[in-house]
């Protein structure tokens, strides 16, 4: 029992993808080692408050977890010296509680884009997954896809609107490279924002809608063929699951996307694991994953996620730092796939943030 690490498993968030996180966070909790782990949960709400959980875990995955009866307002302490977690208990009352590692299940904006590692890292705790620098970088779709395009690896022609008044220089690019053409916050997660625009008159409502995510908005050029992913663990020695594949059926309209719906109920989509493609172009995938993971400082684990054109060329879509982690998700099951298990999975990140120690 005294040999058991304290890791704070952060949960739920000031995002759009609030909802996410439970169920991420709640599989997480589920799987843990509880002979080598205790999982300190701390559940932050939408308006950003920090709470200490004490409460049944189903409370998380139901969101009824933040109340009277089971939270205590809580802090990470920042002093390097002092790796503690300070829950509030009463005007003059405080508890704390040794902190091992801080593992972020925390998806979107204010958690995965360096914010919640920056804290962690400011107090010398080990940190379960992506650093700052990578976080920040990750969310960035465009300053990711410039680092990835250095490194070798194809993406998509792109500008960068940074007010939705520059709609001549919108329409002119949209023109030259032609529809569709997806319009993307340049920082969000699970699609929310996200429109794809298959004709002019379509335009500026998606900018306007992209906006409303983010103060700057990404055009972006529609990629022929299909999305498959790669999940990346480790640091220097790093390990990959098989390749996923995405496959959208046709719709009526035919203008469809793998967007937040599609993401969590695949109405109209197939995710095939491993992919249905040669071994060898499944093995070039790979390691172009590893390619891109490494120019953008990925650390702990990663899903990249790419495009695999008719003509078998790979082209960068995005990195995600902290992927859904249910035992449904996708990267769990491109692990699981490779002979990874998911709760072997949880217990090789985290044992690997204790061995790396605080950065």
């Amino acid at each position: 029992m005294e040999n058991k690490k304290n890791i704070v498993i952060l949960f739920g968030g000031a995002s759009s993808e609030y909802e996410v996180s439970l169920q991420s966070a709640y599989a997480v909790i589920c799987s843990m080692d509880r002979q080598k782990y205790n999982p300190v949960t701390v559940g932050i709400t939408r308006e950003g408050k920090w709470y200490y959980f004490t409460g049944e875990t189903d409370r998380i995955k139901n969101d009824t977890w933040c109340n009277e009866t089971d939270c205590a307002p809580a802090v990470l302490s920042p002093d390097r010296t002092y790796h503690h977690l300070i829950v509030i208990r009463g005007l003059s009352v405080c508890e704390t509680i040794p902190v091992d590692a801080v593992f972020p299940v925390l998806h979107g904006r204010n958690g995965e884009d360096g914010t919640v590692q920056g804290i962690a890292e400011l107090a010398g705790i080990p940190l379960v997954g992506c650093g700052t620098l990578s976080s920040a970088l990750c969310m960035d779709k465009d300053r990711a896809h410039r680092l990835a395009g250095l490194s070798g690896v194809r993406v998509p022609r792109a500008m960068v609107l940074t007010d939705n008044t520059a709609m001549n220089k919108a329409c002119a690019f949209a023109r030259t490279i032609g529809f569709p053409v997806f319009v993307k916050p340049v920082k969000a997660g699970s699609s929310f924002g996200v429109t794809k625009v298959v004709e002019m008159e379509q335009l500026a409502p998606a900018i306007a809608h992209a906006f409303d995510y983010d103060n700057r908005v990404i055009l972006e050029e529609a990629i022929d063929g299909f999305e498959v992913g790669c999940a990346v663990c480790g640091r220097g020695q790093l390990i990959v699951g098989a390749v996923d594949e995405i496959a959208l059926y046709k719709t009526k309209n035919g203008n469809g996307f793998f967007d937040y719906t599609e993401k969590y109920t695949l109405k109209t989509a197939a995710i095939y694991v491993p992919a249905r493609i040669p071994a060898e172009k499944a093995q070039e995938i790979q390691e172009t994953a590893k390619r891109i993971y490494r120019a953008l400082d990925c650390d702990g684990f990663a899903r990249v996620d790419m495009f695999l054109t008719p003509e078998g060329e790979v082209v960068f879509n995005e990195v995600n730092t902290i992927p859904g982690f249910t035992e449904h998700s996708r990267y769990p099951g491109m692990m699981r796939a490779a002979g990874y298990g998911f709760a072997e999975l949880v217990d090789r990140i985290i044992s690997q943030a204790l061995e790396d120690g605080g950065r």
